[in-house]
């Protein structure tokens, strides 16, 4: 069992996870583990969960929700960051937890394992439908073998963020920021663009490249992984994507230039991007509007969305979930643990602390984005009002848009080394060392290979 274990997780390096809003082991047969599991008898006992590392103001509202509501069970959590090497070494030693924090990108790894339990039982024993306490897309991310096998939290989508400041002066418009539109964006990008001495001073857009990687090529027309979760980054459609970020990156000095500019931002600081007029446009996530809040009697934003080739808005889910490790000695407690702290009352619990929090230190409230339609359009009526700055508030407006137009990244037992993969081919594809179809091809071959690695411990 500990060969099998230590197989299954060197393919997965360290992920640094919080719940937060920027937010003894059988191991083997995890269905057998589910149906032992009594998920509809009264939560008692100790719970020990790990990697919940960091909780905000937003994350403690919630664990004292689930804590008052559980009050026949002793919460003890390692609030240590999540590590897959660690991770391995308890699991093989039968030190196993009840409950696990991880990236929804990383569950199926698991779950293809045998070393997470399926939910299902856990959800029917408790009247909970995926499908209707989360978005669909949401649900997608943590779904194999039509099974679902995680507690999904989360979801803050992207778009691109504008200076309207840099673009005024540019003669440049919202509405060519359009990523459906190669050649009218690409035009407003020359429009903004920005260098001295062959290095550049201001981007026109800064896509993201390798940060947003997925999100280009599923726009785009591209597939990660096909129904089974078999790796597709040779698919010849995955192509178009990484063609329009060399083109935009080739507009803008070249993507070694772009990226030594990008890397030097003060992203988080009195400096960043949108005071400095470093960016015309940015892609960014919901939770980035938030760093900028401090700072909006120095900066001029608007908000577009994100969209597909055929010119609809589009959105990525990610996010992090709660899992139950396969060996759980309280997987009756967790399951309730970790629906308690993904409920309504929960998301509204830290909606209230989050705007204590806001009204304490002068912020504004531009929203939680929880994963949860239901606790979403709850949150916005009750928290989110107009600021007086109406580019901002077009911004959170934005944000709030493009909900409903998520799709899923793909789960798939490789899931992680699909992400890593095809963002060494979006840098060779970039950086001109290979061409798109050859730069996908190695990172399929390679992405292949861990899946079939996984696969086999199946």
């Amino acid at each position: 069992m500990k060969t099998r274990l230590v197989r299954a997780f060197t393919v997965l390096p360290v992920a640094a996870l919080a719940l937060a809003a920027c937010s003894g082991g059988n191991g083997g047969d995890s269905t057998a583990g589910a149906e032992s599991a009594d998920f509809s008898a009264t939560p008692t006992g100790t719970l020990n969960g790990w990697a919940f590392d960091n909780a905000d103001d937003v994350g403690e509202a919630r664990l004292d929700h689930a804590a008052a509501q559980l009050d026949g069970v002793t919460v003890e959590l390692d609030q240590t960051a999540f590590d897959a090497q660690k991770l391995t070494t308890r699991l093989a030693g039968g030190d196993v937890p009840d409950v696990v924090q991880m990236d929804r990108r990383y569950v199926t790894t698991y779950a293809a394992q045998d070393l997470i339990l399926p939910l299902d039982e856990c959800f029917a024993a408790h009247e909970v439908d995926p499908e209707t306490r989360w978005y669909p897309f949401v649900v997608d991310d943590v779904r194999f073998e039509d099974e679902v096998w995680a507690v999904p939290q989360f979801y803050q989508p992207p778009a691109v963020l504008l200076n309207s400041r840099v673009m005024s002066a540019a003669g440049v418009t919202a509405d060519q920021i359009d990523t459906s539109d190669p050649d009218t964006l690409l035009a407003a990008v020359a429009a903004m663009y920005k260098e001295s001495g062959g290095v550049p001073t201001t981007l026109g857009l800064d896509p993201v490249a390798t940060g947003q990687a997925g999100l280009w090529v599923l726009a785009m027309g591209g597939q990660l992984t096909d129904d089974e979760g078999r790796p597709t980054l040779d698919d010849p459609a995955n192509e178009a994507g990484l063609e329009l970020l060399k083109q935009l990156t080739d507009a803008q000095g070249g993507f070694a230039k772009v990226k030594s500019f990008t890397d030097s931002f003060d992203a988080f600081g009195d400096n960043n991007q949108y005071v400095t007029d470093q960016v015309g446009a940015q892609v960014n996530a919901q939770w980035y509007p938030n760093v900028l809040s401090p700072y909006l009697d120095q900066v001029q934003l608007e908000a577009v969305p994100f969209k597909d080739k055929d010119g609809n808005p589009f959105s990525v889910a990610s996010g992090q979930a709660f899992v139950i490790p396969a060996g759980a000695q309280n997987p009756g407690a967790a399951c309730a643990w970790a629906l308690e702290l993904t409920s309504l009352e929960a998301w509204q619990a830290a909606a209230e602390a989050r705007s204590a929090t806001l009204e304490e230190n002068g912020g504004i409230n531009t929203g939680l984005f929880t994963g949860s339609p239901e606790a979403d359009q709850a949150i916005r009526d009750q928290f989110v009002v107009a600021t007086g700055n109406a580019g901002f508030d077009q911004v959170i407006s934005t944000f709030y848009d493009v909900l409903d137009y998520g799709r899923t990244f793909g789960s798939s037992p490789a899931g992680q080394e699909i992400q890593s993969e095809l963002n060494n081919a979006v840098t060779a594809t970039l950086l001109g060392d290979k061409s798109a179809s050859e730069a996908l091809a190695d990172a399929q071959a390679a992405a292949q290979r861990a899946y079939d690695n996984v696969s086999a411990g199946g």
